[in-house]
């Protein structure tokens, strides 16, 4: 939103007018971007789904604190922490509702256990969560929303004008209103290096050419075993990944204090989704994230214990290597930390590959960089500046 210079009218991102009341979104994706961008949807008006949702970020939580940096996300009350890092907005459009495969396998859903089952699940969750936006219930969350005619007027506009006859409509319609945001191009532009090289715009270097060889290869690496590279369409709508939740043996994060969310225990993932019901091959179980945008949305893991791509890349080395500098967290200078939860752990997957020198680790690394949308190009730049 912008403020016009020397009157004092605030415009919506569609362009209308909130000065009177009128239209302001006429269509689902310009209401969903406002509301995504809306802080007065948290109970002290001070958070919107785009404060750990940055759009200028990946879509991650770009914001510092004292204590964890971004590993997890602080609420609208300036004191919760939340127990698992945020993940990227970017490109969930893309992923199937959640559901148990014939072969007994879960796929798809959303937030890192898959306990929503679809966007429009996963939307409606952060405004009544009590370590984020921190709403008391959902008749909270539409009082707020009929505080702005340009809202009221717009959701009986695109939703029928009895929309607001009840919480659980209404409710309904700001959370698909989101969704549809969420599935528009800002979201997943699919405009990377990578993707201009399939178009043959662009080539690649030697380097990340060799990555993308290596990563691709499941005779070199076990990379694509989870990250799949082909999509519904062939290579040009890969997200990389497979939608499916394994235990790769993920350390407990130490800088977690004992106040953040969960921290206390170990968290359980796919086993604390409702829709498992704990079953026990669940636990210690964690969504397999796209990799787009990758090079540009840590820390990495459901917990954020890895702040630097390349550990990622080396943690899943060790696995495969007897040298002892494999076994080495070069974050800590000490042992990579114990899995949080032994139970599970994927070892068919994370064994399948040998184990690779620090060449082909780098050229994995640069491959990964060429995930990154156009947009986040200048990121990339960033980071380098900083090591």
């Amino acid at each position: 939103m912008a403020v016009l210079a020397g009157f004092g009218l605030v415009l919506a991102p569609s362009g209308g007018s909130f000065a009177d009341g009128g239209e302001a979104y006429p269509s689902k994706i310009a209401l969903g971007e406002a509301l995504f961008h809306d802080p007065n949807l948290s109970k002290n008006r001070s958070q919107s789904c785009s404060t750990c949702h940055a759009p200028g970020a990946g879509f991650v939580d770009a914001r510092q604190t004292d204590l964890v940096g971004s590993d997890v996300s602080l609420g609208d009350d300036g004191q919760s922490l939340g127990g698992r890092n945020a993940p990227t907005a970017g490109y969930a459009a893309r992923t199937p509702p959640f559901s148990k495969g014939s072969d007994g396998e879960y796929r798809g859903g959303f937030f890192w256990d898959g306990r929503a089952r679809t966007l429009e699940d996963q939307a409606g969750g952060p405004p009544m969560n009590p370590v984020e936006m921190g709403m008391p219930d959902k008749a909270a969350v539409i009082s707020r929303l009929r505080e702005d005619p340009s809202y009221d007027r717009s959701f009986r506009v695109l939703y029928g004008r009895s929309v607001f006859q009840d919480d659980e409509t209404a409710y309904s319609a700001m959370v698909n209103a989101l969704a549809e945001y969420e599935r528009g191009p800002e979201f997943s532009s699919f405009d990377s290096r990578y993707d201009r090289y399939l178009r043959g715009e662009e080539k690649l270097t030697d380097q990340e050419e060799l990555g993308r060889v290596l990563f691709f290869s499941q005779q070199f690496t076990n990379c694509s075993i989870c990250h799949e590279v082909r999509g519904p369409n062939g290579l040009k709508d890969a997200v990389f990944t497979n939608h499916k939740y394994f235990n790769i043996g993920v350390p407990a994060n130490p800088r977690l204090a004992a106040g953040t969310a969960g921290a206390a225990k170990p968290d359980l993932g796919l086993a604390e989704n409702p829709l498992v019901a704990g079953e026990p091959t669940a636990r210690g179980k964690f969504k397999v994230p796209s990799l787009r945008n990758v090079a540009v949305t840590g820390p990495y893991m459901h917990n954020g214990v890895f702040r630097d791509l390349r550990s990622v890349v080396l943690f899943y080395v060790k696995y495969n290597s007897i040298k002892k500098s494999r076994q080495i967290n070069p974050e800590t200078g000490q042992e990579w930390g114990a899995p949080e939860v032994p139970d599970n752990l994927a070892m068919e997957q994370l064994t399948a590959g040998p184990a690779l020198d620090d060449k082909r680790v780098d050229a994995i690394v640069a491959f990964l960089k060429t995930l990154t949308d156009r947009r986040y190009e200048p990121l990339l730049t960033q980071e380098k500046l900083k090591q």
